[in-house]
């Protein structure tokens, strides 16, 4: 990656504003910049210098840090010294020692004017000069009055300083401070939250800086979401995904310093994950905690006590509102009014601010300026201060909700002040409480709220409170069914690991509260945790008898874990030997024998005996199933249609089932939108899972379909090494089941390149694995593209073999998809010896795949169709548009070459220049060679050469590397 893009994000404006008032005759001499800890102020200066420097002026810059502020005439004698020290010829070297000797003078006696007359004078001898100070908020106040009188010629004078918009009201009294719930009278305060006019110190002086006539102030905000997104990504390398980038702002408000440490803190426990060039982190990743020397804690600790302690307490019940006052005096041991001065000098020192009421005169509670510092102070307080603090919190929620409920005279329950985060900030609280609040009513809130969460969002919070309901029930009865959600809440979160222990716990000691249903789905459980771990040697022991017998559970149990560990082994015939010799120990109600029969019917249409599965579709026991079983037995067979991609059949099985696309589980979502054409969302979905591993279901006839179906966009899109590459990530061990979808994806992106030996092999290595394990479903794609291949290769007698192979899987299984693959490979086989054959196939397929309605699919078919001549040329202009909506930026190409060799006008002709530019460099970026490039654009070598040539003239770019670059920002 080229890494020299070196300007400000988000300060561009701001950026040229200074530098015109800089460079404008007659301009101010004074320019005050202000923004909050953190908003990028030394960096706005930094560059600010360095462009005054690139056009030659002289520039001086100087910084001041904490403590600076106890020694008076400090920065003026620090200025004095840095103006003299690189004065020309000896003379004037002479004279600067004598100035630094009487400015060291002046220091000691304190002469405030004969400093002041020397700095004057030091910048005169200078000019013209720009002098930067940074952070003069640390800057002594008789160094600051004297900078506020320089106005010499020539000399511009720049300063920064820190800026928190405090609140009105941090000027209160304790003794007007209320002691119920009423509201707090606001008084007003500047802006720097420090007391009444003619204070002195040095926030006083650089108000006055601000008020010196002729000077500009400029206040640098912070990050909108744009830019707060942008900087990540150059921080990472990485294009940031919806859900990083929202954590990143929701925990920094956009300050750029915040950013930063919030990426270095996960990014030294490499948590963060990139895949296809898109930065995530698991839905489970806590927040890192700052260290003791960040510039958010240190001002923290600089105040000292009570400040400490009060901002400890209110990063845990800030939340409630005023009443967190009262609680925070009665935890520290302190008056209200003391706690309250506490409050007031975190507000002043930028800290937290206040949240103002209704009317704006009164004061609703406490927050903390910035999410993570209070993450921070939260978490360095120890486990019995957060569990004391936590317990007088639920106390309070308790009480005054028993009260509401009772119809008391006693007022209602404190808002909390987030009301959309009530649940999850009540569920913290009681998890933090553990012990010391009461337990049966605390294991009943964590669970409630749990069940609350919907999966994929907060998992790691749902997780906790789980743990802690586990932690706090008493009876081993209880126990189990805290377990049994926990251990459903964790595979849904895809903490496998917590999944299958919990499951596996269960098992071997099963408590009497546990029925033989129950026990049943813990086996599930274990087994599905285990196949998404993709540990397919525990795998292999969990498909033998051996394995379960050792266990304390019933036959259901043993019988379906196993039936379910051979499906996901692919072992089909097995699988059914199983389920026939044990029926009479499943087949005896409706709910016992749901989900084996749904395993028996699944090995059927694996070996090529579809009707038991189709009889399933219509779920006919589903009136009697609860509704989480209907949703995972739906779930799974809607994955395993759109292996087949029918998804006519699997949009019938969500009506019959009553569900929604929209709840079912991410995998599903994402094969929707790869089969709808929606290819920008669902390679967002896919980058996530594939970076985390976060498969929450997968279709136990083929494990590798998230993979092969996402390689099989970005093939489509030009990308052809990255589809390479996520097929080669996730190729499982010689031992692991048939991954047909894998194979497939694997050969196109061969034969796009031009090797179609290693296609034949890729091709036929799938094909053997898949008849060792008697599969007959998902292999039409294999046998389509191998009769291709040979016939490319000029082998028609084995073209003509795969095609009967072909033709026989068609009629066993009856689906479309396999007669429409079928259709075409006959088309592309036959399309010289038997010419009128092929045509009649394709015309046959054009109508299949309309009925049908699948973007991509549709769109294939016409290009093969049209180039053939078995349809007229002017359906290539609906292909071309399909192509366009779905992003097969690939395809397009070359439907535009069958335009331009059909005579048909190519729409569009400036986006297609555009495009073509595009998916060279995407090719570029992909590390192709010249060769490369040719073969997958069917050109050849010289015309890719002109091409590139064109469009490192048209971009500006001067190599391949800054090409590849642009693309992978996303800044060409």
């Amino acid at each position: 990656m080229d890494r020299t893009d070196r300007r400000l994000l988000g300060r561009e404006r701001e950026s040229e504003q200074v530098h015109e008032l800089l460079n404008r005759p007659g301009g101010p001499h004074l320019v005050l910049v202000r923004g909050e800890r953190g908003v990028g102020r030394s960096a706005f200066l930094r560059a600010a210098g360095e462009r005054l420097r690139a056009q030659g002026t002289t520039v001086l810059a100087v910084d001041c840090v904490p403590g600076d502020g106890d020694r008076p005439l400090l920065l003026a004698l620090r200025l004095i010294m840095a103006l003299e020290e690189r004065r020309p010829h000896a003379e004037c070297h002479r004279s600067a020692t004598g100035a630094v000797t009487r400015a060291l003078s002046a220091l000691d006696q304190c002469d405030q004017a004969a400093m002041e007359a020397l700095l004057c004078a030091a910048v005169s001898r200078r000019a013209p000069v720009t002098v930067l100070v940074d952070d003069v908020q640390h800057a002594d106040p008789d160094s600051l009055a004297a900078l506020s009188r320089i106005d010499a010629p020539g000399v511009r004078l720049v300063v920064s300083a820190a800026q928190h918009v405090a609140s009105s009201a941090a000027d209160m009294k304790a003794d007007t401070f209320p002691t119920g719930h009423e509201s707090a009278p606001r008084q007003g305060l500047n802006a720097e939250g420090v007391r009444g006019p003619g204070r002195e110190g040095a926030a006083s002086i650089i108000d006055q800086l601000a008020g010196v006539e002729g000077a500009r102030m400029l206040v640098l905000p912070p990050l909108g979401p744009r830019d707060t997104t942008a900087l990540v990504a150059r921080w990472l390398q990485a294009r940031a995904d919806t859900v990083l980038a929202g954590q990143v702002r929701e925990l920094t408000r956009g300050i750029p310093g915040a950013i930063e440490a919030l990426l270095t803190g996960w990014t030294r426990r490499g948590v963060i994950r990139v895949a296809d060039g898109h930065a995530f982190i698991p839905g489970r990743t806590t927040v890192p905690v700052l260290p003791d020397d960040d510039r958010f804690v240190t001002p923290l600790d600089r105040l000292g006590e009570p400040a400490r302690a009060v901002a400890a307490a209110l990063s845990i019940l800030g939340p409630l509102g005023q009443p967190a006052l009262q609680l925070t005096a009665a935890w520290t041991g302190l008056s209200t009014d003391a706690a309250y001065d506490g409050v007031r000098r975190l507000v002043e020192a930028g800290i937290i601010e206040e949240l103002p009421g209704e009317d704006a005169t009164t004061v609703r509670g406490w927050t903390f300026r910035l999410p993570l510092t209070a993450h921070t102070v939260r978490e360095r307080l120890s486990p019995v201060d957060r569990s004391r603090l936590s317990a007088a919190a639920v106390e309070l929620l308790w009480n005054d909700a028993d009260s509401e409920r009772a119809g008391s005279g006693i007022s209602p329950a404190p808002v909390l002040l987030d009301e959309t985060n009530a649940l999850a900030y009540r569920a913290d609280r009681v998890a933090d409480a553990g012990s010391l609040v009461d337990r049966e009513r605390a294991v009943a809130e964590l669970t409630a709220a749990a069940r609350q969460m919907r999966p994929g969002t907060d998992d790691g919070r749902a997780l906790r409170w789980l743990r802690a309901a586990r932690d706090l029930t008493e009876h081993a009865d209880a126990r189990d069914l805290v377990l049994q959600q926990y251990g459903t809440t964790a595979y849904l979160a895809c903490d496998y690991t917590t999944g299958r222990a919990v499951g596996e716990a269960l098992l071997r000691d099963p408590g009497p509260t546990l029925s033989d249903l129950d026990l049943q789905e813990a086996a599930c459980l274990v087994v599905a945790a285990t196949a998404n771990q993709r540990d397919w040697a525990t795998m292999g022991r969990l498909a033998t008898a051996y394995w379960w017998d050792a266990l304390p559970v019933p036959d259901l149990a043993k019988v379906t874990g196993q039936a379910l560990a051979l499906c996901h082994l692919s072992k089909w015939r097995q699988t059914a030997d199983l389920l026939k010799k044990t029926k009479t120990v499943w087949n005896t109600s409706t709910r016992p024998r749901a989900t084996p029969t749904i395993f028996s019917a699944m090995a059927e249409l694996a070996m090529g005996r579809p009707e038991p599965y189709r009889h399933g579709l219509a779920m006919p026991d589903a009136l009697e199933l609860p509704p989480g079983k209907v949703y995972s037995l739906a779930s799974g067979m809607f994955d395993d249609l759109l292996v087949g991609y029918d998804l006519n059949a699997a949009d019938t099985l969500l009506e019959t089932a009553g569900l929604t696309v929209h709840i079912l589980p991410p995998l599903s979502q994402f094969l929707v939108n790869h089969l709808t054409g929606r290819w920008d969302q669902a390679l967002e979905s896919a980058r996530r899972l594939l970076a985390h591993n976060e498969v929450q279901s997968t279709p136990v006839s083929d494990s590798s379909l998230l993979p092969a179906r996402t390689a099989a966009i970005l093939l489509a899109q030009g990308r052809v090494t990255s589809a390479l590459q996520i097929v080669e990530d996730m190729r499982g061990p010689e031992t692991c089941p048939p991954q047909c979808a894998l194979h497939a994806s694997e050969a196109e992106a061969l034969m796009t390149l031009g090797d179609l030996d290693e296609a034949e092999k890729t091709l036929l290595s799938g094909l053997a694995t898949a008849r060792e394990h008697n599969q007959i479903y998902g292999t039409d794609e294999l046998w389509a593209l191998l009769a291709e291949v040979t016939a490319e290769a000029g082998r028609t007698a084995e073209a003509l073999t795969c095609l009967e192979h072909l033709q026989g899987i068609t009629a066993r299984t009856g689906t479309d998809r396999t007669r429409l693959r079928h259709l075409l490979a006959c088309a592309r086989v036959l399309r010289h010896d038997a010419p009128d054959t092929a045509r009649g196939n394709l015309r046959e397929a054009v109508d299949l795949a309309r009925s049908r309605n699948l973007p991509f699919e549709m769109a294939t078919t016409l290009l093969a169709a049209a180039i053939a001549g078995a349809v007229p040329a002017t359906l290539l202009h609906e292909a071309y548009d399909l192509f366009g909506m779905t992003g097969a930026s690939l395809w397009r190409f070359h439907t535009r070459t069958a335009l331009r060799e059909a005579g048909v006008t190519t729409p569009g002709r400036k986006q297609a220049t555009t495009e073509n530019d595009r998916l060279l460099a995407t090719l570029i970026a992909e590390q192709l060679t010249n060769r490369q490039i040719a073969t997958v654009l069917r050109l050849n070598e010289d015309a890719v050469a002109n091409r590139l040539t064109r469009l490192f003239a048209r971009t500006g770019k001067r190599s391949r590397t800054e090409l590849a670059t642009a693309v992978l920002t996303g800044s060409l």
